[in-house]
């Protein structure tokens, strides 16, 4: 397991460096003009002087090779930069808005997970039957729908029609602190459109896996012994079914984030998704680098989990074969 997980941190070493190069060099061909973004409306009635000075304090006429060996050397050493258009250091921007982040994925990904199982696990006892039609048919369309669509439709019914879940935001509006039960009725609506974004993949692939190791020899065998239907699901099918959703688990993390960028946006969530679409605009490097970053190493922390998780359950399959 170590070696495996060192293997993998020395793969992931010059992904990075490609994926913070190539958001540099990106960066520096989009059309935003980073130096009226953090200007802002003064720049409207700035002279040519002034804005050419503001370039050079800013170092926007540098080379985006320059300014990325500058950045990577200091974030080496723990300095991650200063954001030009939030004007605060990247590290305080990311540190006051990744806890929210992680907290709606986090609860998103584990009722996605285990709601998803359970669905899967009753279609499967019963192939053909009217409750494998109907998840299977919700879990196809859910697939279909986009997460935006999903927010908008929720916020419509469940905000504005029937009034028991606030629209957006992380507490009330007249509220001068943050507590717990604010927090926890404001994540309702966003964390479920999140699950319910996730939810059928899990609910398919579980219902794919427990049929199959249902129509095995050893669970037909079981069942020739008597065994109860408790002990053949839980004891025989449950366990190989669900293998390969382990490696369901690494794969999603992309998907997750990605969509959990767009339910922030659309729920107001202060999270890391306010700051990255600012980022991207304002050709922020510093951030956007840092952001970039941080997401591509979680993506790279699931994938590792998940064939963590595989050599664990799985008798077949050694970490030396990995």
């Amino acid at each position: 397991m170590a070696r495996l997980a060192g293997r993998r941190i020395l793969f992931a070493v010059p992904v990075l460096l490609v994926v913070t190069f190539g958001v540099f060099a990106i960066a520096a061909a989009s059309p935003f003009d980073p130096v009226r973004a953090y200007a802002g409306t003064a720049a409207l009635g700035a002279d040519q002087e002034t804005l050419d000075r503001l370039r050079d304090n800013l170092g926007v006429d540098e080379g985006f090779a320059v300014r990325w060996w500058r950045w990577l050397t200091s974030a080496l050493g723990g300095d991650l930069g200063r954001s030009s258009v939030l004007r605060q250091p990247v590290a305080q921007v990311i540190g006051e808005r990744l806890v929210w982040s992680t907290l709606l994925c986090a609860v998103a990904f584990v009722v996605a997970v285990l709601l998803g199982t359970l669905l899967g696990v009753l279609a499967a006892r019963r192939p053909g039957s009217w409750l494998d039609r109907i998840v299977t048919s919700v879990a196809y369309t859910l697939e279909a729908a986009p997460v935006f669509w999903i927010a908008l439709l929720v916020i419509w019914l469940f905000a504005l029609e029937l009034n028991v879940f606030p629209a957006g935001g992380l507490t009330d509006t007249a509220s001068e602190q943050v507590t717990p039960g604010q927090v926890a009725r404001h994540l309702v609506l966003p964390a479920g459109v999140l699950a319910v974004s996730q939810l059928p993949w899990f609910a398919l692939y579980v219902r794919q896996g427990v049929g199959d190791a249902l129509a095995e020899d050893p669970v037909r065998g079981a069942r020739a012994r008597g065994s109860s239907e408790r002990t053949v699901l839980l004891g025989h099918a449950l366990r190989s079914g669900l293998l390969p959703v382990l490696t369901l688990i690494g794969s999603r993390v992309p998907e997750l984030i990605t969509g959990a960028l767009l339910v922030e946006s659309v729920f107001s969530w202060p999270g890391i998704a306010a700051a990255t679409v600012e980022a991207a605009t304002a050709v922020d490097f510093p951030l956007l680098a840092a952001l970039t970053t941080l997401a591509t190493a979680a993506v790279l922390v699931g994938n590792l989990l998940a064939d963590l998780l595989y050599g664990l359950f799985d008798p077949r399959v050694t970490f030396s074969d990995m």
